[in-house]
């Protein structure tokens, strides 16, 4: 009889955000699978739990699996947790879930802390919809591409950045989604915790402290048949510098204006030239 592979939730920040008996699940294991193992020592040793580890994350994950799916074969329990929240968003659990799910291995999952979950609910957007999203593009082309696909989904959305790339990603979401309430969530649970709404372009201002983690929450749409109202020459004209002054060139700033108004980049360029030669007079 083959053993069972318990999917446990750990704590995305503050300790004592772990159930009974997800720590009982992991004294009695046989083995834990950790995304980082280092990390997960901080966490067995706070509590007391002596039970081996074992990496597994996106790196080692297709020559880890096998042997994983071998000792549950032959009846061991093995614990499956990520670096921190519920293992299967943004991290390999998956796909160990998936393979024990083909292979008839009993899966019991422990509910517990989920970074993005607890951005939403600080975030006071309604969550029916909502979609929850691993981290956003790396490379500043994949990442607007994506913003681009996402920026149709009326559904309250919720994403990971990079404390590096938070005010960048901040910068071009204002091209693409505008008026559109936005949260941004840093240091979930620990001391430094601070939860931030407004706009896009209103958070790049806010937010003076980049280090930590970031969950970033994007509140719903409004219907495509809701009246929309037209952009003055003036506020076009300083979102083009709010973009310039991020580093994006003037072309692709316009380029950008033009598809986020429904104008023609000759009317968007119109719009800047009034607009500044306004506020020379």
């Amino acid at each position: 009889m083959s053993g069972t592979l318990f999917v446990v939730a750990t704590p995305i920040g503050n300790l004592e955000d772990i159930t009974l008996r997800a720590l009982r699940v992991l004294r009695e294991v046989d083995l834990i699978a950790a995304e980082d193992t280092r990390r997960t020592a901080k966490l067995l040793t706070h509590y007391g739990i002596p039970t081996p580890t074992v990496s597994f994350h996106e790196h080692n994950s297709r020559a880890r699996l096998p042997g994983l799916i071998a000792k549950l074969e032959s009846g061991l329990d093995i614990a499956v947790v990520s670096d921190a929240g519920t293992p299967g968003i943004a991290d390999p659990g998956v796909a160990l879930v998936r393979e024990c799910r083909q292979r008839a291995i009993t899966i019991d999952p422990l509910p517990g802390a989920c970074a993005p979950l607890a951005a939403a609910v600080a975030s006071g957007f309604p969550m029916d919809p909502i979609r929850i999203h691993g981290f956003a593009p790396a490379r500043a082309k994949d990442r607007q591409q994506w913003f681009g696909q996402l920026q149709s989904d009326l559904s309250t959305l919720v994403f990971f950045e990079a404390p590096h790339r938070i005010l960048t990603t901040l910068s071009e979401m204002s091209l693409v989604f505008g008026n559109r309430p936005i949260c941004v969530a840093r240091e979930l649970t620990k001391i430094h915790q601070q939860v931030l709404t407004g706009t896009a372009s209103e958070l790049v201002g806010q937010l003076t402290n980049t280090r930590g983690e970031f969950t970033v929450v994007i509140g719903p749409g409004e219907p495509p048949d809701s009246p929309q109202l037209v952009s003055s020459d003036e506020s076009i004209f300083d979102e083009f510098c709010r973009m310039t002054d991020s580093g994006i060139a003037r072309r692709p700033a316009v380029t950008a204006l033009a598809e986020k108004h429904n104008r023609p980049a000759r009317s968007v360029y119109a719009a800047i030239e009034s607009a500044k030669k306004e506020k020379a007079s």
